[in-house]
Order: C-alpha cells, then structure tokens, then sequence
C-alpha cells in the first residue's frame, strides 16, 4: 500500500509508504496522494488531514529515475492524476493539512509546506528545493507560496540555492510551525489535530475558505509559469546531465 491510512477520532492521517525509495513520488504513489487526499477530503466523518511519510525520509521528491525516462523513453506512460492531480487537489483541498515531516523533504516533499495549514517538523529532519541543481524551474506553485509564506528572501534562498534547511533554520524562517524532538512528532501533530477535530466540521471549512480562496487564482497562475518553464528546461543541458549523474550513481 503506497498511503496507509488511519483514522481516530476525525484525524486522517495518510503516511507514504515508499520507504525502499525514501518516498520519492512516481506516477503511482501521485496518484495514491492524490486519491487519498480527495477521499478524505469527501468523507463527512474526516474533520483533519495529516500527512507524514514512514521511514526516514518524509519525502524525497521526484523519482529522479523516472524523471529521467519521462525525457528518455517515448513510451512513458503517465498516472491518471501525476503530478498536477496533487497540486490541483492540494489548492481545493477544504479541510485542515497538518504535515509532520519526519525526515529529509526534497523538492515537492518541501514546497508541499506551502499547501498546508500546520506543520510540524522533527528536529533531525532537512528541507531542500533542488530545482537549481537539478537545472529546471521551481513546482507546486512554491514561487508564489513560498515568498508569501516566509518572505522574499528566505524564499529567494531556498529556490535559488538548492541548499539544505535544517529546522531550527525552518523555525525561524516561519516555514514550519513547531519542532519537535523525533519521537514526539507524529504524536505532537495529532495531539493538534485532535484539538481542531473536535470543532464543527462546517466551521472548520468555512475557515479555511476564508483564508485560502483569495489565494487559489494566484495559485493556478504560478503553476502554469512554472509548468511553462519547467517544459523549456526538462531534458535540456544541465537538467539531463544531472539526471545522467544521479542515474550512475544509483546503477549498480
């Protein structure tokens, strides 16, 4: 199973379920996100989402092995939802997103923080967005949401120098909401979510309408300059020489 799921009184929480891959997202484990999030979204008996990944990595971005065949093999063949499935269910999603990262969080497994209402993060746990390194453009619209979440700079930072985040660096950028020491994570965030499960599912969407929905447009139009982008430099110089390397060091 790619996302177990677990209910508690109101709490979904979703765990990827990729370990052998750090939960790097291929086409299936999109389209398991991407389903869950919407049933949950759906279930009338789901007050709160939480999504954390099981192992040691909470998520390690793009399968880079698939990326490079998407270039490659004209073959390829495409989820149902991909990669735009997640983010379009993201930006609708109407219920409260907790997210406790228990571990590295590269590439959509960092720039999924601006999509979520609450974030936790365990002490030991990495944040990077390698777009420049890897020589393509940024995704999941984290170009609007991440100077909006914690400023220009910081963002400027993240997305232009494909450099590692620690939490205590993710504490004070705003970028995450508490750190908590490993152990305690998981428990910590579903402590919190408890706490909105318990208020009235109408109200808590109201809410969170209320303060997404102005955002929602911009959110589309910063995923389709990036999707633009994204295009122009996928499988161009720089972008297939760092899949080539990331390739061979994986081969046997």
């Amino acid at each position: 199973m790619l996302v177990r799921i677990d209910d508690a009184d109101g709490v979904r929480t979703l765990t990827l379920n990729r370990p052998e891959a750090l939960n790097a997202f291929n086409e299936a484990l999109y389209d398991a996100t991407t389903v869950a999030l919407r049933e949950a979204d759906a279930d009338p008996e789901v007050a709160v989402v939480v999504l954390t990944g099981t192992g040691r990595a909470f998520s390690a971005g793009n399968d880079l092995l698939e990326m490079q065949a998407r270039v490659t093999d004209p073959d390829f063949q495409q989820g149902e939802y991909g990669f735009p499935g997640l983010i379009e269910t993201l930006t609708a999603l109407r219920k409260p997103l907790l997210l406790a990262i228990n571990g590295v969080g590269v590439g959509i497994g960092a720039t999924i923080l601006g999509f979520a209402d609450l974030v936790f993060m365990s002490a030991t746990a990495r944040l990077k967005t390698p777009f420049t390194s890897l020589g393509v453009a940024p995704e999941a619209a984290s170009s609007y949401l991440l100077p909006r979440l914690i400023g220009r700079q910081n963002a400027a930072w993240m997305l232009l120098s494909s450099e590692w985040i620690d939490a205590p660096q993710a504490l004070r950028m705003g970028l995450v909401w508490q750190v908590c020491e490993p152990d305690d994570l998981l428990g910590e965030t579903q402590r919190h979510a408890a706490v909105l499960a318990s208020r009235p599912v109408p109200s808590l969407i109201a809410v969170k309408q209320t303060m997404v929905d102005p955002t929602r447009e911009e959110i589309a139009a910063a995923a389709a300059r990036e999707y633009a982008q994204f295009e122009v430099l996928l499988g161009a110089a720089a972008n297939a020489d760092a899949l080539a390397a990331f390739a061979d060091r994986k081969s046997p």
